[in-house]
């Protein structure tokens, strides 16, 4: 198979949780894309601490040399390689897909989009949301998700943009009443700015705070983030930037739609 040749490596049916609705997506990949996609998504997990290159050289068999060379864009895998490693990391093909639209969301009119809702560790730390990674999809209107403006930094501007979270009880109980329990979340992850969105009212933020997910209103003043709650009866939150982070590096993006009842 050629490196540019289309592959087709996904055809499933996908379901919507809220309206049982069912819907086939037909995505096409060629090999390079699918390639440079693994590739990357090992890189992230030996970003962040999951994966190292011995490790992934005894879950796959391959030598590290190899797996470095590969690793660095210096050699290409083989389809029967790429197989192996997506085996070892409990990955399959589908995984490598970015997410698409399903069409059958186009519910009223075409004005009808709709936005991945993943985990929390999604939302922080995955720049390409995987399809195995989707819980369901979240109708939004696509005039809305286009008239956010962005202030991302460079190392955010590759990511996808919009995703949705869940929020539990406990994490919703210092945001209430405006987050109540198992509300809703729509995040712009190209919005990592400290600077105000509206004059009238303070950025509300999905924040890293350690491996969890937060949503707070949030300020960086000497050298802390300061994370404010909307229920005064729980305490402020400081959190210490790393000298070798930048403070939006904690800014999983800004809030822009709750959704309380659904």
């Amino acid at each position: 198979m050629k490196a540019n040749q289309p592959c087709q490596v996904f055809q499933q049916q996908t379901g919507c949780a809220r309206n049982h609705c069912r819907r086939r997506i037909f995505h096409t990949m060629n090999v390079t894309q699918m390639h440079e996609r693994l590739r990357l998504e090992l890189l992230r997990r030996i970003q962040r601490g999951t994966l190292s290159v011995s490790l992934l050289a005894r879950q796959s068999g391959f030598g590290e040399p190899h797996l470095c060379n590969f690793l660095h864009g210096r050699r290409q895998l083989s389809l029967q390689a790429m197989d192996r490693i997506l085996a070892s990391q409990h990955m399959s093909a589908a995984d490598l897909l970015p997410v698409l639209r399903p069409p059958g969301l186009l519910l009223d009119s075409e004005d009808e989009s709709s936005v991945p809702v993943v985990s929390h560790a999604a939302a922080l730390f995955d720049p390409h949301i995987r399809l195995s990674a989707v819980q369901w999809m979240m109708p939004v209107r696509s005039r809305e998700l286009q008239s956010y403006r962005s202030r991302v930094s460079f190392s955010r501007r590759g990511w996808q943009r919009f995703v949705a979270v869940a929020i539990a009880a406990a994490d919703a109980l210092p945001m209430e009443p405006l987050l109540l329990p198992n509300a809703l979340v729509l995040i712009d992850r190209h919005y990592t700015s400290f600077m105000a969105y509206n004059s009238e009212r303070p950025n509300l933020y999905a924040v890293r705070n350690g491996a969890h997910l937060t949503v707070r209103y949030a300020d960086f003043t000497a050298g802390r983030l300061l994370l404010r709650p909307h229920n005064l009866g729980y305490p402020v939150e400081l959190i210490e930037v790393e000298p070798d982070e930048s403070p939006s590096d904690l800014l999983a993006g800004r809030i822009t739609r709750i959704v309380n009842e659904f």
